[in-house]
């Protein structure tokens, strides 16, 4: 799930607006000036002031230059009946990166402050509205999990209906893996078109039509090539609700709660994917429509969640920030306000978030962004950081376990019915331990989730692998409770450890990673390397477990849990917690200097945690000022902190 960090997650993207002169003379000053800053300024320095202003574009302006901003506001898009509420709101997001800002805002009157303090110290406290949008998305979650499972139980019964022979790896593992050939070379792509002619809600909406079509057309399949089609057919549906449902949810939420309630994206396709082996084991004796027809109930019951969230999503308000996008201002505020407790707080997040829409514009403004992507280092290292973690993320071999659990253990020794029912505790454990990666995802770290993690899966592997070499009983020839049960808590285990750290990671990592003004090019970029990756492994798994045995297979995606480690440890940057202007400064950082600062550490680390000894502290690679020195605003690198402070002090 995508989830936005707390200093930019108010910005969207919108075409810069023609303006009037006279109805628009605060902003188009604020604009020029930014312009003729911004041009006048190269380097990361440039990139610091960016951040500035997009971090809090009302920072430097007086409470009578944001009254007169606000006037203009109200008076060119049809707001002037709420010009008070709005004034008050601006106000408000003046001192918006303070909690107890408001405290200082004299305009208010005490039950403002009151709903205010409420407001912080009840940050559950919601409305309906807010809560019913939450469990739409969790439902869109749902939608991707189940869609991506069900074939795990399935593919035992449409093998046999289709008489596809367990030589034919390559024609199996392109059935299996269809949907993510279709989501990473096209369905990832659509999204930007999606939402700009249908909205968040439009997109949710079409993407779960095509899952609910694509769910009965698989049931009702009468070939192998059209249960085929269907499958690459249910690919349109993945990468957009993947893309979209995230940013429907951060959009709508209030700052206060909102990294919890999109990261909750992951948990709920974990969810999701626990409902896919659940359907497996409920239908698996479900043939009364002939033999081995328990696949058809199986896929077609993934059109169920699909429905539910058509019919639940237009009684949703749509999201605020597309309104503002399509200059429908007034429908903007009246869904702003569905989704807070007060008018003071829809026209307080509303009017922040148009400010910041007014800056990313003017910085989008002229640009190549796809030469942008490729061409400035600090987007080149961002976009190398977000490939590595949404490659590691199937290269880990969890949609190894996802897609082929219950063929694993088959292959191991269970009975068909026994091994539908391990493969439902592989769901549950991945679901279960998905829960904890809300809180440690902003605690221990992205970085450090992934360093702790891959070589824990690497080991478990190793484990599940080498237990198929255990003899069987020579006395019955059957596999003994020892090889049996040892291949089973090897999966267990690694699924425990891929839950709160492969699991979130990547899609939380990718959408923090990118600059506001390319985040759109970069969040494609980085889904459909996901999809694409999961597409590859689909396809590969059973001509590499028939070739290689599954101790090889699994040997094979150990070394690479190993090589994620490495590049983790020495190449790729923390983004926990850090603002828009201290992530420039982080990926301005070349791999060379990265790697170089890892490896001078790596004895200190080994002194204080493998041997435990008394070690003072190590000079860290990201030094940013502190409170005193601008709290945050001036961040600089090793080497660079002062250049970033001069810059500050200047501008």
């Amino acid at each position: 799930m995508a989830e936005p960090r707390k200093d930019d997650d108010d910005a969207v993207h919108i075409e810069p607006e023609k303006r009037h002169s006279q109805s628009h003379s605060s902003s188009d000053d604020g604009s020029k000036a930014y312009r003729e800053h911004t041009e006048a300024n190269e380097g990361p320095a440039r990139r610091t002031s960016v951040a500035a202003l997009l971090r809090n574009p009302l920072a430097g302006m007086s409470e009578g230059d944001v009254i007169r901003d606000v006037d203009a506001f109200v008076d060119a898009r049809g707001l002037s009946e709420h010009r008070e509420v709005f004034q008050k709101g601006a106000l408000l997001a003046r001192v918006n990166q303070r909690d107890d800002g408001f405290e200082s805002v004299s305009q208010l009157t005490e039950e403002d402050k009151t709903n205010l303090r409420y407001e912080i110290s009840h940050r559950w406290h919601q409305p309906f509205m807010l809560y019913f949008l939450v469990l739409l998305c969790a439902g869109s979650a749902i939608v991707q999990g189940m869609d991506q499972t069900s074939v795990n139980g399935a593919q035992q019964f449409y093998f046999r209906t289709f008489q596809i022979p367990e030589e034919a790896v390559w024609q199996r593992g392109l059935l299996n893996g269809a949907p993510y050939l279709c989501s990473a070379v096209i369905g990832c792509w659509t999204n930007a078109p999606l939402n700009k002619f249908f909205g968040r809600r439009g997109t949710i909406f079409i993407s779960c039509f095509i899952s609910f079509v694509a769910g009965i057309w698989m049931a009702a399949a009468d070939s192998w090539y059209n249960l085929l089609i269907s499958r690459f057919a249910l690919g349109f549906a993945v990468g957009a609700k993947s893309s979209t449902t995230p940013v429907y949810a951060a959009e709508s939420a209030p700052k206060t709660i909102r990294g919890a309630l999109t990261m909750m994206w992951q948990m709920w396709t974990a969810f999701g994917i626990m409902l896919g082996f659940v359907v497996s084991v409920a239908f698996q004796d479900t043939d009364f429509l002939g033999i081995d027809t328990q696949w058809r109930w199986m896929l077609g019951s993934t059109s169920i969640p699909p429905l539910i969230v058509m019919i639940q999503v237009y009684l949703c308000p749509e999201s605020p920030r597309w309104y503002m996008e399509k200059n429908k201002w007034d429908k903007a505020y009246k869904a702003m306000r569905r989704l807070r407790s007060h008018d003071i707080q829809a026209s307080r997040d509303m009017y922040y978030a148009y400010k910041l829409l007014e800056v990313e514009a003017t910085q989008r403004e002229g640009k190549n962004l796809w030469k942008e992507f490729f061409t400035v280092l600090r987007n080149r290292r961002a976009a190398q950081s977000s490939f590595f973690v949404m490659f590691m993320q199937q290269f880990c071999a969890v949609n190894v376990i996802a897609y082929y659990s219950t063929n694993i253990f088959i292959e191991a020794g269970f009975s068909e019915r026994r091994a539908l029912l391990v493969s439902f505790g592989t769901g549950v454990t991945n679901w279960i331990f998905a829960i904890p990666a809300i809180y440690t995802i902003d605690t221990f770290g992205r970085r450090n989730l992934l360093v702790v993690t891959f070589p824990l899966m690497a080991l478990c592997l190793l484990w599940c692998g080498f237990s198929f070499l255990i003899p069987d009983d020579p006395a019955t020839n059957e596999p003994t409770t020892a090889k049996l049960g040892s291949i089973a808590a090897a999966i267990y285990a690694f699924m425990a450890v891929y839950s709160p750290g492969a699991g979130p990671v990547p899609f939380t990592y990718s959408a923090e990673a990118f600059p506001l003004y390319i985040r759109d090019v970069g969040m494609s970029f980085a889904t459909a390397t996901c999809w694409g990756f999961n597409f590859i492994i689909s396809l590969t798994w059973p001509a590499l477990s028939l070739a290689f045995t599954p101790t090889g297979g699994f040997a094979w995606y150990a070394a690479w849990n190993i090589f994620g480690w490495i590049y983790a440890y020495f190449l790729l940057p923390e983004t926990k917690n850090l603002t828009l202007e201290e992530l420039d400064s982080v990926f301005s950082i070349g791999n060379r200097e990265h790697a170089k600062y890892y490896m001078e550490k790596l004895p200190w680390y080994m002194n204080k945690y493998l041997l435990r000894r008394d070690v003072g502290p190590f000079e860290e690679l990201y030094q940013f000022a502190g409170p005193e020195e601008g709290s945050r605003e001036s961040g600089g690198v090793r080497g660079e902190k002062e250049a970033f402070g001069e810059e500050e002090k200047r501008v």
